[in-house]
């Protein structure tokens, strides 16, 4: 038999196989990674451990170039590599933020600078780095409705504050950016757009670091703890390891350590924290697989028994029909009342005497309508199928069957009907 050919040089092919499926493909070879170690060196970091790879499940993450020991510092980056709001205030920014009254806050600084360093391109001293950053984001509150929609009810709720968080530093902002108008050549809104503003908070949120800043008095009376970390920021998330991180004051320089070992060319995590899907979710844009934080909520409204009450008292429990006319006005009442958020719920009165609550409202009890609409039409096709089947079964009851069948069948085009009608009211609300 050929060298090779046997059954242990197979098991050996096989290992080595699956081995090298789990491994990353280098991408240090890749413009934007020679630019970015480049512009490293320059500021007194190289890096011997690790190497910027693509791996299967993670996507781009750091894979070790050797093995790593217990306790053995994984990345050691100087101060001069971290993008804070002292890197913003020594910026050109710098005297515009200090001018500024009522003072920015830390977060809006630096959005502000990463949206600046952004529209200057090849102009930016940062631009190696903003190269590496994600063009956009996959946090729910940049995805699109639709989709949004399909996410469980408490993360949409969680979403919902988000977005609101996110909206009130659009709104906030819009003086101190239109004072920057001087440093453009463009209008200050079309540097700073929702859209452009809304990455750059992405960009903070799912990729800096903890490191707490002495209090600025330009800055607004909120914890100063962001920092941007080029390069470390390309290490993703694992629950399953340990690292210790911090700024070193003494080495100036923030140091991750491994609180355990890992094999040559393997990707080396950190853990973000003891976090559930829909928190990493949330504040990272991605869900972990096998993760033991992970759970499901059970959402409740707590308003349910009042709002049940209140349709008892109005006799709004019994009754409600769908008619050639679509879904009775006792129907449609009853699912907007029931579908009223904690925030609406005060005006519950408003409801009973036929006004219009929301669009929202409206819209969630049209989609309830139509489900239960589809429910019942699905009950009435079978209701039918096992009529006809009987029918073919036994003759003797042929006369009965045939009336039985009659009344389901008209009740099936009443259905039918009010499909169309709601479909024609909810396409009113996109």
């Amino acid at each position: 038999m050929k060298k090779g050919r046997g059954r242990t040089s197979r098991i050996r092919r096989q290992k080595l196989f699956r081995s090298s499926e789990a491994r990353g493909v280098t991408e240090s070879h890749k413009p934007e990674f020679i630019e970015l170690k480049k512009w490293l060196k320059d500021r007194q970091f190289e890096d011997t451990n690790l190497t910027p790879a693509r791996f299967p499940g993670t996507g781009r993450g750091l894979m070790s170039r050797a093995p790593l020991q217990e306790g053995q510092t994984i990345i050691s980056l100087p101060e001069s590599c971290l993008l804070t709001t002292e890197t913003v205030m020594r910026s050109y920014l710098g005297p515009y933020i200090a001018k500024w009254r009522p003072r920015p806050s830390p977060l809006l600084a630096l959005c502000t600078f990463l949206v600046s360093e952004r529209h200057a391109g090849s102009r930016s001293p940062w631009k190696p780095y903003l190269d590496t950053l994600p063009k956009a984001y996959t946090c729910p509150v940049c995805l699109e409705p639709a989709v949004l929609g399909l996410l469980p009810k408490p993360l949409q709720a969680k979403t919902e504050e988000q977005k609101a968080r996110v909206q009130e530093l659009w709104a906030s902002s819009r003086g101190f950016l239109s004072s920057l108008q001087p440093l453009f050549a463009e209008a200050v809104d079309s540097v700073f757009s929702r859209g452009a503003l809304l990455w750059a908070w992405c960009t903070v949120n799912t990729r800096a670091v903890y490191w707490e800043r002495p209090p600025s008095p330009c800055f607004a009376a909120e914890p100063d703890t962001c920092a941007l970390a080029p390069y470390l920021d390309l290490l993703n998330h694992s629950p399953d390891v340990q690292v210790k991180a911090a700024f070193n004051e003494e080495t100036r320089c923030y140091e991750i350590r491994a609180a355990s070992s890992c094999r040559k060319y393997e990707e080396v995590f950190i853990c973000y924290g003891p976090h559930d899907n829909h928190r990493l979710l949330l504040e990272y844009g991605f869900v972990s697989a096998r993760n033991p934080h992970a759970c499901v909520y059970v959402s409740k409204d707590k308003q349910m028994n009042k709002k049940i009450s209140i349709l008892k008292d109005h006799d709004l429990i019994e009754n409600l029909t769908f008619g050639w006319d679509g879904p009775s006005w006792r129907l449609l009442t009853a699912l907007k009342l029931l579908c009223l958020g904690a925030q609406e719920f005060l005006c519950w009165k408003k409801v009973l005497l036929g006004e219009t609550i929301s669009d929202l409202n409206e819209k969630i009890s049209l989609d309830i309508a139509q489900q239960i609409c589809l429910c019942f039409t699905e009950e009435t096709n079978a209701t039918l199928q096992k009529v006809s089947r009987m029918k073919d079964e036994d003759a003797a009851w042929s006369g009965q069957l045939t009336l039985v069948e009659a009344l389901w069948t008209e009740e099936l085009k009443i259905l039918q009907v009010s499909a169309e009608v709601l479909a024609r009211s909810r396409a009113a609300f996109p």
